[in-house]
């Protein structure tokens, strides 16, 4: 719901899936069908499932009747199913096996989670714990409940930092460092990735209740303001992150995990920076009149600039982000990282300057 019911999020879903036609030296756009977006974006973050009607089949055990599915299939993690629940196991336990195995292994959560947008599996692929769980991994035991640090695995997968209930020890010894969640942000203290700027975690799961102060369904301002009174506070934050970092203390000392978070949360601060410098270009546009914006009532999506601005944020800052995140350094700077944010900033300036000079001409 939270793709389709927010007029800000349902717009980039269509500037992305619609069909583009080029007739009388203009490009139209054609919405999407339900078909495509449930082969897109919907396919992750799940469609509607609807009984649209009964059918009669012949079976080894006579006649039977069996739903017509609309939205089927789908196994995108916020479905909607027709009972009126929310998710979909399979999103992470293929059916017929429900496999934990399958749920802790990093492959799993790549259909997801590859990128540019949210590239995690590609940024673990290439960081050190990548590197140990691919050398390393095959004599890991991914069954055992509860998830032993140290010696069930030796660096952690996606489960083990997100959802995973991890101990230390066995026996008398034993000691729980995480409990297991199915809520994925339990540990988190930043939402890093799909919006405009990185911003704390939102209270709800519903998003589309957030309002900015300019109105629109987003958790910051354009210019990066937190809507903060939709979005969990500096308490909530420091908590998370407090689960966070005794995960990483089952194997790091205390220095190690400080420096890993104060460098992340700096990447955080210049990424969004970066991001706004991007902003104030776009803003600029609007305007100067050389591009259509939320004034003129237009898709904030659709033209030149606009996706050049969506690149800077939905791409670049977030593998940066991902990087920092994950330790995957090399990955955040010449893989849709630093390089591109910077390289991005300076194609919307030379877009801006062309355009200003091309309406000032044909002023004379």
């Amino acid at each position: 719901g939270n793709l389709k019911n927010n007029p800000v999020y349902h717009d980039l879903v269509e500037q992305v899936n619609g069909t583009m036609s080029f007739s009388g030296g203009t490009i139209g756009i054609t919405p999407p069908g339900d078909q495509t977006n449930a082969d897109a974006c919907f396919s992750c973050h799940g469609t509607v499932i609807g009984v649209s009607g009964i059918r009669k089949r012949e079976t080894a055990m006579g006649e039977m009747e069996f739903p017509v599915l609309s939205g089927w299939p789908n196994q995108g993690v916020g479905r909607v199913n027709p009972d009126g629940s929310k998710g979909a196991c399979t999103s992470c336990h293929a059916r017929h096996q429900f496999s934990i195995r399958m749920a802790r292994n990093p492959a799993t959560c790549s259909q997801c989670h590859k990128g540019p947008d949210v590239p995690a599996y590609s940024v673990y692929a290439v960081s050190k714990h990548g590197n140990i769980y691919s050398s390393l991994g095959d004599a890991w035991n991914f069954t055992n409940v509860p998830w032993e640090i140290g010696a069930d695995f030796t660096a952690p997968t996606c489960a083990a930092c997100h959802a995973s209930l991890l101990v230390t020890g066995s026996g008398d010894r034993q000691e729980v460092v995480a409990a297991r969640s199915h809520q994925m942000n339990d540990r988190l203290a930043w939402r890093i990735f799909g919006l405009v700027y990185a911003h704390p975690h939102p209270l709800s799961p519903d998003t589309t209740v957030i309002r900015n102060k300019a109105g629109l369904p987003l958790p910051t301002e354009l210019t990066g303001e937190p809507a903060a009174s939709h979005l969990i506070d500096a308490r909530e934050q420091k908590e998370r992150t407090a689960k966070m970092k005794k995960i990483c203390s089952g194997c790091h000392g205390g220095n190690w995990v400080d420096g890993h978070f104060a460098r992340f949360e700096e990447t955080i601060r210049t990424t969004n920076e970066m991001t706004l410098t991007a902003t104030k270009i776009l803003l600029a546009a609007w305007e100067k009149g050389v591009a259509r914006g939320l004034a003129q009532n237009d898709s904030i999506f659709n033209e030149p600039i606009e996706k050049m601005w969506v690149e800077e944020w939905l791409f670049f800052a977030n593998s940066t982000r991902f990087a920092s995140a994950m330790s995957g350094a090399d990955y955040g700077v010449f893989a849709n990282g630093r390089w591109y944010l910077s390289k991005n900033i300076r194609g919307m300036q030379e877009w801006l300057d062309l355009a200003l000079r091309q309406k000032e001409e044909r002023r004379k």
